[in-house]
This record gives C-alpha cells, structure tokens and sequence, in this order.
C-alpha cells in the first residue's frame, strides 16, 4: 500500500476524531454544528479512500445536509434566542473558516490521493462481479444487519427524546389537552346568576342659602 494514501487516510480520521470530540464539548450551538458537519466530511473522505464511493458521497448528501435541518429543529424547540447569533456574526466567522479552509485542504488532498492510488486493500466489489450500489446493500442487509437494526433502534430513540423536549413544561408555556376540552359541559362554564334590581338612593344635594 502506497504510504501517502496511508498518511491520507490517517490524515483524515485524525481531523475526524478532532472534529468529533470538539462537537461533544464547545458550549455554543453554532460551533457545534460546523464541527459536526467537519466530522462528516472527514469520514467520507476515509470511505472514498477506501474504495467505497457511494458511501462517501452519501454521507455528504445526506447527513451535512440533515445536520443544518436538525440544528434548526433544536434552535426551534429548545427556544434558543437566535438574535444573539444574528448579531454576532463575526464572531462566528473565524471558526467557519477554519471549517471551510480544512474541508478544502481534504478535498484536494483527495483528489490528490485518488489520481495515483491502486487500490486501498482487495477490491471486493470487483471480486464479486456486481455493482457498488448492490454489494453495500447485500453487506448491509446480511452480514451487518443486527448493527444496522441497533442503529434504527438508537435513531428511533433519538427521535422520541426530542419529541420529548417539545413537551416539557416551562414557565409561561401554554398548551392544549384535547380530552379535557372536549369533556367540557356548557353548564360547567356559565353561571346564571339572577340578582334583584337595586334602584339607588339619590344624592341629596345641599340648598345654597339665599341672600
């Protein structure tokens, strides 16, 4: 194996695990979400080195996409106040550079890796005379399918625990119970109060003396 597609690829799991433990301990959410999405990229630069393009390419298509739909979601539900952000834009500027410049720097390192690597190991999808596409999707479906279906379950989790954070209680939050307005009688609402009329007494008025 040729030494710079290793180097390449230590290269680009190194930035990955960076990325990665920089995601679980910056405070602020805008940070957070352009390592992840470092992440990402880094790790389907390492899928592409290893032979599995469409893997790669998906992961960029998908999950660097998903990621900005999931951090509006989070931004939307835990009501972070956006103005701030808005604000301070140029705050924010150095680390998407830094972001931007890295994933720049990988893209031409593998372009760079590409054009003279033979090969990261045996190419099994030659081997087994099918397409890419196909031979992920046996392998995922046979060989890999309990992780695949313990990744579901952890995803399915996920998802019910931010539904959860939607319905948590906050001081000054309003909500709706669909069983108990529909439980509502009209008696329990209106009182009829019948009152006798009072004729008030009028106001007696001081007689100015006369001259």
């Amino acid at each position: 194996m040729d030494s710079v597609i290793l180097t390449a690829f230590y290269a680009f799991a190194a930035a990955a695990v960076m990325a990665a433990v920089g995601v679980i301990s910056v405070k602020n959410p805008v940070h957070a979400a352009l390592l992840l999405v470092l992440t990402f990229f880094s790790i389907a630069c390492t899928w592409i080195i290893a032979g599995a393009e469409f893997l790669g390419v998906s992961l960029i298509l998908v999950y660097v996409g998903a990621v900005m739909v999931l951090f509006l979601f989070v931004v939307m539900m835990l009501d972070v106040d956006t103005t701030p952000m808005r604000e301070g834009f140029v705050r924010y500027l150095p680390v998407g550079l830094v972001v931007a410049v890295v994933m720049l720097v990988e893209i031409l390192a593998l372009i760079g890796v590409r054009a003279r690597m033979a090969g990261f190991g045996p190419n099994t999808v030659e081997a087994s005379g099918i397409g890419n596409t196909k031979w992920l999707a046996e392998t995922l479906y046979t060989k890999f399918l309990l992780p695949f279906e313990l990744a579901a379950v952890i995803l399915t989790v996920a998802v019910i625990a931010a539904v959860m954070l939607t319905l948590r209680r906050r001081t000054g939050n309003k909500h709706q119970n669909p069983s108990e307005q529909s439980a509502v009688r009209a008696q329990d609402r209106i009182r009829m109060v019948k009152m006798e009329a009072v004729k008030p007494q009028p106001i007696a008025q001081d007689n100015p003396e006369a001259p």
